[in-house]
């Protein structure tokens, strides 16, 4: 009997590893997968690349006035306009690929993420680059649209291995992103052999918006090409075409549209409380990513480090690099090793020492400047930001086995994405603000900003720890 509870103890026999007891696992269909792990990396390198150079932008186009501690209220503001924009409109996305298909509104996400991307490179004004950045988000509901598919092209034999590829694709972007944000601005400075024409000159943040773009572009053409709809319809009228691109909607009927949820019965227990955690997880961490170029642009007596923009770019490059590693690598073998939810609440607590090592890294570089010590504990709060990154995988699992049925999936993954989409609008405005005004009022030395997050990182702890030992899908299982 013992033997059997161990079983069914999510905690000391996870997901993984349960499944492996069950039954043998399905084999993933790996050209899909791919393509849309592919078309993870699109969001992250787009919205990413700007964080090397936005604070210097924003200090270039005098919209501070040359006032340095204004920097941040800005800066956190444009970051945070995709995403509020986004949050608008991604539910309704998600719930019209699951009337129209998955591929359509993938493909068109894409290209108005390509138009956006260039337009913010040719902004020569604050209010051009907040009407780019917001066209970027109102176009783009891929992300979410994307876990609906790799629940669909997934069961829950494989879905924690196809899951764990999804953060680790992420954090790839996540790397490419201020690598060539970083590296490509101003190219009539950094490379003045090649780039010697006007317009580089003119628009020296165009390149580091046009080459996320064209990587966004090879996607497009990729997924337009091999990708095969997990959307399926029957016609009502077998003499005409089965494209859904070509049928009006009232002649598609989708397989299980009989059984379709409204949105006040998909307010259930799991569904709110996974997405609750995925939206503290996601508000934390966006803070901290937008927190971190902040932090190493601004000059050292108001709490910064004073780096420049390349050297944030290959900062910023090295963190999403390790973090992609580190998933690939351990986020398995942390899984069955703790199970999901230990390793989720474990992952979170992760940010307390997080927020709490800046000030003491500001202060070290006070007294002694950028040193290698400086650069040691920058190392260590990345390793905690990498092990931090594990509770994605985690959650992603929770959402996705919390949909009722498996014909509501994408309006599951929809609320998610408006929900997270909320929270990484507020976080990064938020959390840049709070460091522009612990600085300008001298709030606990400058350092206020990070008690805030440090408090709000404990109380998300609480939340963590309602999620169940055993997964939505176990639980169900277990109760038929």
């Amino acid at each position: 009997m013992d033997e059997l509870n161990d079983i069914h103890d999510d905690e000391r026999t996870p997901l993984l590893e349960r499944q492996s007891i069950k039954q043998s696992k399905t084999p993933l269909d790996k050209l899909q997968l791919g393509i849309i792990l592919l078309g993870t990396i699109c969001e992250p390198i787009c919205s990413q690349s700007i964080y090397p150079f936005i604070n210097e932008l924003v200090s270039k186009l005098d919209i501070v006035g040359g006032d340095e501690t204004k920097v941040g209220y800005y800066a956190g503001l444009i970051e945070s306009l995709f995403f509020a924009t986004e949050a608008l409109t991604v539910f309704q996305w998600s719930r019209l690929s699951d009337r129209v298909g998955r591929k359509p509104i993938l493909m068109l996400g894409m290209m108005g993420t390509i138009i956006s991307m260039l337009a913010f490179g040719l902004s020569r004004t604050f209010w051009a680059l907040v009407i780019s950045r917001c066209l970027c988000g109102l176009l783009n509901g891929n992300i979410g649209v994307m876990k609906s598919t790799m629940g669909e092209l997934t069961d829950n034999t494989n879905r924690a291995d196809a899951f764990a590829l999804m953060p680790a694709l992420w954090a790839f972007g996540a790397t490419m992103g201020p690598l060539l944000g970083g590296t490509l601005t101003r190219p009539a400075d950094q490379f003045p052999d090649v780039f010697k024409a006007r317009f580089w000159t003119e628009y020296p943040y165009f390149l580091p918006c046009a080459a996320p773009a064209a990587i966004v572009f090879m996607v497009l053409v990729i997924t337009g090409t091999w990708f095969k709809e997990t959307v399926t319809w029957k016609k009502e009228n077998a003499a005409k075409p089965a494209s859904p691109l070509l049928l009006p909607a009232d002649e598609l009927i989708r397989e299980y549209d009989d059984t379709r949820i409204t949105l006040s019965s998909l307010l259930t227990f799991p569904v709110v409380i996974s997405i609750a955690n995925y939206m503290t997880l996601a508000f934390l961490n966006i803070a901290t990513n937008a927190l971190l170029p902040l932090f190493f642009h601004m000059p050292i007596e108001l709490g910064g480090l004073d780096l420049d923009p390349i050297l944030i770019g290959y900062a910023m490059g090295v963190y999403g690099l390790g973090t992609g590693a580190f998933q690939i690598f351990f986020f398995a073998r942390i899984v069955r090793r703790l199970g999901t939810r230990r390793t989720f609440i474990m992952s979170m607590a992760a940010f307390v020492p997080v927020f709490l090592m800046f000030p003491i890294i500001s202060i070290l570089a006070k007294d002694k400047g950028v040193f290698w010590g400086v650069w040691a504990l920058v190392g260590l709060m990345f390793g905690l930001l990498f092990f931090m990154d594990t509770a994605y995988g985690c959650i992603f699992i929770y959402v996705t086995e919390s949909a009722p049925n498996r014909y509501s999936l994408g309006a599951t993954n929809g609320l998610a994405q408006t929900t997270v989409s909320t929270a990484r609008a507020i976080g990064p405005v938020l959390s840049t603000s709070l460091f522009s005004f612990s600085v300008r009022h001298d709030i606990m030395g400058g350092y206020g900003v990070y008690l805030i997050l440090t408090g709000i990182a404990i109380l998300a702890l609480a939340l963590a720890i309602q999620l169940p030992s055993q997964t939505w899908a176990k639980q169900q299982a277990d109760s038929t």
